[in-house]
């Protein structure tokens, strides 16, 4: 699995933002120059942390102990089964990207680690995700799953692959089971032109766009709001301004 240090990966520039250290220059460039465009890009994906930290507190006290994470980038400080084990140690937890340089940063993260997976794989690819033996062998889909697409529908146009993937995720899951979602939205196009330029298309949907998008799922109270806005620790000022949109879904 190769990793070219040359070319900026959403995974690495995603660190950046949290002040983590797995990014090379090229990512910390593309990174600043996205920091140009929307100041606020820190702080937006500090909340976003926030808010995937708070949806899997919310799993884990419904007694779910099982995560399968989409999109996961880099497993920092703070991340998934960290969290879920401040429930249950033994919470199990897969993390999926199709980034190499995410999969080989976590895995080198998480090594040692017997109750976490890391694949490499495309959201679209449904089956090969479920059918993974790594993902078989740690999460049991007769009881229930948390599925965490968090900060990674904005980089999936709408397609009837997109949509045929989301179905089958819902399927495969039992019920109890729990979706959590947050997605870019608001006036942010000039950092949609940048990521594109960059070669990682974005894809900003509003409320209603995105909605669309959780067919099949029962939202949980406060329903699909921003992200600052989904069961705070302490209430938001300016919600919208964080440019995200979060929702929890429970498969009936």
């Amino acid at each position: 699995m190769s990793i070219d240090p040359n070319r900026p990966s959403v995974a690495r520039m995603y660190d950046h933002y949290l002040g983590g250290r797995h990014n090379f220059a090229v990512d910390r460039a593309v990174a600043e120059r996205a920091v140009a465009l929307v100041p606020a890009i820190p702080r937006i994906a500090r909340a976003n942390r926030a808010f995937l930290h708070r949806a899997v507190r919310f799993a884990a006290a419904r007694g779910v102990r099982q995560f399968l994470d989409i999109g996961s980038g880099i497993p920092t400080e703070g991340n998934v089964h960290e969290v879920a084990r401040s429930f249950d140690p033994q919470a199990r937890v897969v993390y999926v990207d199709i980034d190499p340089a995410a999969v080989v940063h976590a895995r080198q993260i998480l090594d040692a680690d017997p109750h976490t997976a890391v694949v490499q794989a495309d959201l679209h690819e449904a089956g090969a995700i479920l059918g993974d033996p790594q993902v078989k062998a740690l999460l049991d889909f007769a009881r229930p799953v948390c599925l965490l697409l968090v900060a990674m529908l904005h980089f999936a146009p709408d397609t009837p692959e997109l949509r045929g993937a989301l179905r089958a995720y819902h399927d495969a899951l039992a019920p109890g089971s729990l979706l959590a979602v947050s997605h870019a939205t608001g006036d942010v196009g000039e950092l949609a032109d940048l990521y594109t330029r960059t070669g990682t298309p974005m894809v900003l949907r509003d409320r209603a766009e995105l909605a669309a998008l959780l067919d099949g799922w029962d939202l949980v109270p406060p329903g699909l709001v921003f992200s600052a806005e989904w069961r705070p620790d302490t209430p938001p000022d300016d919600p919208a301004s964080y440019a995200t949109l979060a929702a929890v879904g429970e498969r009936r």
